[in-house]
């Protein structure tokens, strides 16, 4: 009307896709501003350049950044711009080598030149020039070249990371190390110790291991001391972790045990072939190393030949267990009569080895009277291995289960342990031993305890089985003044740990007691905040526990606070060794790691709250402690599952 004309409106009008033919693209005024830039500060004047108070502040900002934190363009430029002044900031390298572009050759010159110059890194930084991040050769070496200063035992403590790391090496260089008769071999692993059977990997041991005189074991002492004058410092990954292997026997267990769970031939379709590839490689060449050792290197390689077909012949055990028909107790039968069949399994009395789960520990066969199965779907078989000196060493070998997990949570926790006892902190945790020998089967340290669940179903409260097992007329509560002061810590240790790595379904059942004192989690199945209950708190600390403290008004309870407030500000310390350690894990097949790898590292370095200063993190820690106190939903959960039980 007057004029007007009706138009009609789509109401379900269809998106429509638009290309944009300079997506992805690189934008040329962004490229031609950075090499401008960078030209134009290549000269003899950035050698004398110093930055004022405010740009000194910037850059200190900057160089305290975490791995994962991107930055600016304008950060990438200030950083170049003031390089010559940053290189005796040790802290400052990985921040100016993020801002190189590797492609550029006259820049990449550049900043190779200024890496001889630079002031040494750390041996835990240069971990994060090992990640994927860095693919430059000689970036790499330069890492590993800090890493050769690393002692035996930190070295133990990263190289589960370590034998990760070589998923970013370059594969051509690893099979370039072969000996040239075996760099063409496709298949079968002619030099390697891999064997067939339980991993899959269809190698024949008998094949590949020629037999060694048995002569004595070597010594486990670290010849850390004797590398600086002989090692090679352009060495890559692979060659420097066989040369440090073949030195110290424990680090040649663990490699080995590392690199054969890569060289499995997992079903499936994500599995890259030149990955496995090169991991078969990296086993070929540990194994014509020691091969070309001395007597002594030569007995490491017939002991973890050795290993393996004990750890062989105890899956077909386990195997046969399992196809048993009927109950429990008829499995248990199966299971001591297997073990106890010398002639068939020889496990029961054998010649002595390192047991892989702790090589210190020197095994001689399996106590087949005491091995047992666990109520469970799966059930794990707890054994009891009689040692060198006479003694019992209990573990558990579950098959059917991946520990991998479990082995890097506790290896985390390990390494929490070791980082807290350098600040004099010693919160009595319990990191047991786990190892995975495979992606079905493994082996867990067994520490004698009580779940939780059953200390308060036969004592009613934690304070009655301290009192019970450790009283004393002198002590708070009537409890052992020490076992006292070791639940605290541990309590306390643990809340803060699991926490940190968002370690989830937590109940009574996998919180353990000792009749020490020690408190210690169990079963890993969720971590970086996967949860199967709703609403969990974001600590484990139920009312049980504080009761054991004697309530939120006691001494104890104070003195728990006071410890989780010191705990967490000494990890937020190390947080840039602890997210380096998970930046190189995204791509190795842990579960609930490779649900979001991309959000790994980002998911830890949130829990450590580096945005808050060390007053904020403690008054942060305190409303966390609070919350999980008064978690009421928590508590209906607990209920729920003891029910289900």
């Amino acid at each position: 009307q007057d004029g007007d004309e009706s138009s009609p409106i789509l109401t379900n009008s269809e998106i429509v896709k638009i290309p944009d033919p300079q997506m992805s693209m690189e934008n040329l005024v962004e490229s031609k501003h950075h090499k401008l830039a960078r030209s134009l500060r290549s000269g003899p004047s950035d050698h004398d350049l110093k930055p004022n108070a405010a740009t000194r502040d910037q850059l200190n900002i900057i160089v305290s950044y975490p791995p994962t934190k991107q930055l600016t363009y304008e950060e990438q430029d200030l950083v170049w711009k003031f390089r010559y002044y940053l290189t005796n900031q040790e802290k400052a390298l990985t921040k100016f080598l993020k801002c190189v572009n590797w492609d550029l050759p006259q820049e990449a010159k550049q900043a190779l030149e200024l890496l001889g110059k630079w002031k040494p890194m750390d041996v835990e930084d240069s971990l994060e020039l090992l990640s994927s991040h860095f693919s430059n050769p000689t970036v790499r070496r330069y890492a590993v070249a800090r890493l050769q200063q690393a002692d035996d035992e930190d070295l133990l403590m990263y190289l589960l990371q370590l034998v990760q790391a070589l998923k970013y090496e370059n594969f051509d260089d690893i099979k370039n190390g072969l000996e040239p008769s075996k760099r063409d071999s496709q298949g079968s692993v002619s030099e390697s110790m891999t064997t067939s059977g339980t991993n899959g990997a269809e190698i024949d041991s008998s094949q590949i291991m020629s037999p060694v005189p048995p002569v004595s074991s070597p010594p486990l002492t670290s010849k850390t001391k004797e590398l600086a004058d002989n090692e090679n410092l352009d060495q890559d990954l692979c060659t420097f972790l066989i040369s440090r292997a073949c030195k110290n026997s424990t680090l040649a267990n663990y490699l080995y045990w590392y690199v054969i769970v890569e060289c499995e031939d997992q079903d499936t379709q994500q599995r890259d072939p030149k990955t496995h590839e090169m991991y078969l490689n990296v086993m070929r060449r540990f194994s014509q190393a020691l091969l070309k050792g001395d007597k002594s290197v030569r007995v490491m390689r017939s002991l973890l030949a050795a290993q393996q077909t004990f750890v062989d012949r105890l899956v077909h055990v386990m195997k046969a267990v399992q196809r048993e028909s009927g109950n429990r107790k008829k499995k248990n039968e199966r299971l001591q009569a297997l073990l106890a069949d010398n002639e068939k399994m020889n496990l029961a009395d054998m010649e002595l080895i390192p047991l892989p789960l702790e090589p210190q520990v020197k095994i001689k066969g399996i106590i087949p009277e005491k091995a047992t199965l666990f109520k469970s779907a799966l059930m794990p078989a707890q054994l009891f291995f009689k040692t060198e000196d006479g003694d019992k060493y209990p573990v558990i070998f579950k098959h059917g289960d991946d520990l991998r997990q479990d082995q890097l949570i506790l290896q985390i926790i390990s390494l929490m342990d070791k980082l807290l006892r350098k600040e004099n902190l010693d919160l009595k945790l319990t990191p047991y031993k786990v190892l995975a020998t495979s992606t079905k089967h493994g082996f867990m340290q067994f520490i004698q305890s009580v779940p939780v669940a059953e200390v308060l179903a036969t004592e009613e409260s934690i304070q009655n089985f301290f009192r019970k097992h450790a009283p004393s007329d002198t002590g708070p509560h009537g409890i052992s003044a020490e076992v006292m002061d070791t639940y605290v810590k541990s309590c306390a240790g643990y809340c803060v740990i699991t926490y940190i790595l968002g370690v989830g379904d937590r109940h009574l059942d996998n919180l353990l007691l000792t009749k020490t004192g020690k408190l210690f989690h169990i079963d890993f199945g969720y971590i970086l905040g996967r949860d199967p209950k709703p609403l969990p708190p974001p600590m484990k600390l139920n009312k049980e526990m504080v009761e054991g403290m004697g309530g939120t008004q006691s001494e104890q309870y104070q003195e728990f606070r006071k410890q989780c407030y010191t705990a967490f500000l000494h990890l937020r310390r190390y947080s840039n060794l602890i997210l380096n350690l998970f930046s190189l894990m995204v791509d190795a097949n842990i579960p609930d790691i490779a649900l979001e790898p991309d959000k790994t590292v980002k998911k830890v370095q949130d829990k450590f709250r580096l945005d808050l200063s060390d007053e904020e993190a403690v008054h942060y820690m305190q409303s966390l402690i609070d919350e999980s106190v008064h978690a009421l939903f928590a508590a209906v959960v607990e209920q729920i599952h003891k029910f289900a039980q």
